[in-house]
């Protein structure tokens, strides 16, 4: 018979590592919970600690600065979202890396809302301003558009993809057709049907993009 394992309290007390980590994911949980309350501006470091149920200067020692919080936050959602991305791409290029794109972000409304709803709030209200998170923002729209690109010219190289495909356009009207999914789910979620719009939206871009009309 397995023995039982020994609790976080049986193996001892925590390595300073150990509860660095832990503050760090409760704040960073805490910051995620008031930007979809309040938004980025209106979010301090002193609730952040005291939401995380720490001190008050315990959030400003960690990151020093709101700005250098949202960009670990912004680091934090673009390692999460790459890795969800990641396992569905894994050996597929061409339409089929098309369709897993797809089934990615579908996905991603459902699994992570809170997540999603707060990545997406820094992203939009860092536009209003000149900061590190737009210059980063703009750099990974280029990052998405690119990978939008190499799925199309991959498909046409294997002969799945019509030619007559305009590649970065395809991107272009790809990346705004997620993008403008996401801004209108952060206006009024209850006012879409995400499984059916991607279905639909996956249907009519895979006849495109067989036909080339």
């Amino acid at each position: 018979m397995p023995q039982p394992q020994p609790s976080r309290a049986e193996e001892g007390p925590l390595t300073q590592a150990e509860r660095t980590a832990l503050s760090d994911r409760r704040m960073f949980e805490a910051a995620i919970e008031l930007i979809n309350e309040f938004g980025t501006r209106k979010m301090t470091l002193k609730e952040i600690g005291e939401r995380a149920g720490y001190s008050r200067g315990l959030a400003s020692y960690r990151f020093g600065s709101k700005d250098g919080l949202l960009r670990e936050l912004f680091g934090r959602f673009d390692k999460r979202w790459k890795e969800h991305l990641g396992e569905r791409l894994q050996g597929k290029r061409g339409i089929e890396a098309i369709r897993a794109g797809i089934h990615a972000q579908r996905d991603f409304f459902r699994s992570e809302p809170s997540y999603l709803r707060a990545m997406y709030l820094l992203w939009y209200e860092s536009l209003g301003h000149e900061s590190d998170i737009r210059g980063t923002l703009a750099d990974h729209h280029a990052i998405y558009r690119k990978d939008a690109r190499q799925w199309i010219e991959a498909g046409i190289a294997d002969g799945d993809i019509s030619p007559t495909i305009d590649a970065e356009q395809f991107a272009v009207r790809y990346c705004a057709f997620m993008f403008g999914t996401i801004y209108q789910w952060l206006v009024d979620a209850e006012s879409l049907d995400i499984d059916r719009l991607f279905a639909d939206y996956e249907k009519h871009i895979m006849t495109i993009l067989r036909s080339g009309v």
